[in-house]
C-alpha cells in the first residue's frame, strides 16, 4: 500500500529566491515530438529522480564527467535546492534530488533504481569518461544478442548504463544526412530569397523624373522577402507624368512574378500609350488575363498628371481610394471607377478628372497601411492615414513619406501582416 503523502508542509509554501540554468530549457522540450492532430493530452516523461546525498557533488560529476547540461538550478527561501541536468542529446532529464525529512527517503541514495543512455558508440564514450574518472562497474560487453553495453556509478553509487546497437548508429547517421540535406536547402531558399528581393527591389523607380512644380515620392515595405505591392512612376512626356499604385492578390513569390509582369508590361506599353491611358490599362489587363491563372488579379490605381495645367486624370481599378488633401482642409476621395486587372477578358474604363491646385497633396496607398492593425485588432484606417498626413504635411515628400510609414509601423508595433506601399506628391505653388 503506498504511503499517505502529507499535503501540508513548507515546501507547498516555499519559493524560488535565485534560478540559473546552462539550456534554454524552452527550447529543450520544443526539441521534443509531438502529435498533430491533438487527439488526445499530451504525455511525456518529464524527469526521472536520481537520489543523492550532496547536490553539488553531484551536479559536478554530471557536468564536469558525463558533459551534461544544467537545464535547472533553484535555491529556495528555506534553503532547499533543485537541480536538472540533461545529456547533450535527446530531451531526457535527471532531477538530483535530497532525501527529503520525514519521508524515510535516506535508504533510496545509492539506490535510484537503473538508468539507461543511449550512444552511437559506447567503446569511444567509454574511453572518454573513464579518463575522467568515472567508475564503471561493468567494461563493454557485446552480447550474443547484439548490441554492446556497459555499467557505471555516479559517486553515491546509484547505477548507470551506457548501450548502442549499430542500427542506432546506421539511423543517427541517416538523420543527420537529413538535416545537413535540410539546412542546405534552407540555405539556398534564404539565398534564392535574398536574390528575389534584391531583384524586386530594383524593380521599383530607381530614377525619379523630374516634373515642374510637383514634389513626389514613392515608399514600398514588404511583409516578407518579396511581395506584391508595386509603385511606379512613368514619364509620359510633355510634362506629364504617370503615379502609379498596385496591389497583387496574394503575398509571397506568386505576387512577386505577377508584380514583376505588371510592372513590366506597363513599362513597356506606356510609350506607345502615353495620350491613351484607357487602351494601355486594357492592353495590361489582356496580358494579366491571357498570362496567369483565373484567381489572378491585381488592384490599380493609375494616375495620369500634367504639370502645366495641375490636372489629374485617373483610373482606380478596383483599389482603395486615392485622396486629395486640399489647402483649405478638405478632402477628395477618388474612388474605385473601374475593376480590378486581369480577372475579366473584357475591361473598359472612362478616366475621371480633378484638379491638383498649388498646395494641394494627393496621396496614393494600398490597403496594407489603412488595414494594419494594433495589439486590439483595430485598423490604423484612412482617418488615422489623413491624421498622420496632416501631421508632418510641412515635411518634403520624401520625408512625409517616411513619417508616415513609421506611424504605421509604431501603431502596429512593428507586426506587418500585408505590404505597405505609399505615394504622396504635393502640387507647389
Amino acid at each position: 500500500m503506498a504511503e499517505e503523502f502529507p499535503l501540508s508542509g513548507g515546501w507547498l509554501t516555499d519559493h524560488i529566491v535565485e534560478f540559473s540554468q546552462e539550456t534554454n530549457f524552452r527550447r529543450h522540450m520544443e526539441s521534443s515530438a509531438f502529435r498533430l492532430d491533438g487527439a488526445s493530452p499530451y504525455l511525456r516523461l518529464h524527469f526521472v529522480s536520481v537520489n543523492v546525498s550532496d547536490q553539488e557533488r553531484s551536479l559536478r560529476f554530471f557536468v564536469d564527467k558525463l558533459g551534461f547540461s544544467v537545464i535547472a538550478d533553484a535555491r529556495f527561501a528555506s534553503g532547499s535546492r533543485w537541480v536538472e541536468v540533461s545529456p547533450p542529446d535527446g530531451t531526457a532529464v535527471l532531477a538530483l534530488v535530497l532525501p527529503m525529512p520525514g519521508f524515510h527517503e535516506e535508504k533510496l541514495v545509492g539506490n535510484s533504481g537503473l538508468v539507461t543512455f543511449l550512444t552511437e558508440d559506447v567503446e569511444s564514450t567509454y574511453r572518454e569518461w573513464l579518463e575522467r574518472g568515472v567508475h564503471f562497474t561493468i567494461p563493454p560487453q557485446t552480447p550474443a544478442w547484439g548490441g554492446t553495453f556497459c555499467r557505471f556509478v555516479d559517486p553515491d553509487g546509484n547505477s548507470f548504463a551506457l548501450v548502442g546497437f549499430s542500427e542506432l548508429t546506421r539511423s543517427i547517421d541517416e538523420r543527420r544526412r537529413a538535416y545537413a540535406d535540410k539546412l542546405e536547402n534552407e540555405r539556398r531558399t534564404v539565398q534564392e530569397l535574398e536574390i528575389a528581393r534584391q531583384v524586386q527591389a530594383r524593380l521599383f523607380p530607381q530614377i525619379v523624373p523630374a516634373v515642374p512644380g510637383l514634389d513626389y515620392a514613392g515608399v514600398c515595405v514588404q511583409a516578407r522577402s518579396v511581395g506584391g505591392d508595386y509603385y511606379d512612376f512613368l514619364d509620359l512626356g510633355s510634362g506629364r507624368l504617370a503615379l502609379i499604385v498596385g496591389d497583387i492578390a496574394g503575398k509571397g513569390i506568386a505576387a512577386a512574378l505577377l508584380m514583376a509582369n505588371l510592372q513590366a508590361t506597363l513599362r513597356s506599353q506606356v510609350v506607345g500609350a502615353a495620350d491613351c491611358c484607357q487602351t494601355l490599362l486594357a492592353s495590361v489587363n489582356r496580358v494579366l488575363f491571357d498570362n496567369t491563372i483565373p484567381s489572378a488579379y491585381a488592384t490599380l490605381f493609375f494616375a495620369n498628371y500634367d504639370s502645366a495645367t495641375g490636372r489629374l486624370l485617373y483610373a482606380n481599378c478596383g483599389h482603395v481610394p486615392g485622396l486629395i488633401l486640399r489647402t483649405g482642409g478638405s478632402i477628395e476621395r477618388l474612388k474605385s471607377n473601374a475593376t480590378v486587372l486581369g480577372l475579366f477578358e473584357d475591361w473598359q474604363s472612362e478616366l475621371s478628372s480633378t484638379q491638383l491646385e498649388p498646395g494641394d497633396l494627393l496621396v496614393l496607398y494600398t490597403d496594407g497601411v489603412t488595414e494594419c492593425e494594433d495589439d486590439c485588432g483595430e485598423d490604423f484606417s484612412q482617418q488615422r492615414l489623413i491624421d498622420a498626413i496632416r501631421k508632418h504635411d510641412t515635411l518634403p515628400a520624401g520625408e512625409l513619406a517616411a513619417a508616415v510609414s513609421k506611424e504605421v509601423f509604431e501603431f502596429s508595433q512593428g507586426r506587418q501582416f500585408d505590404d505597405l506601399t505609399l505615394i504622396v506628391a504635393r502640387r507647389e505653388g
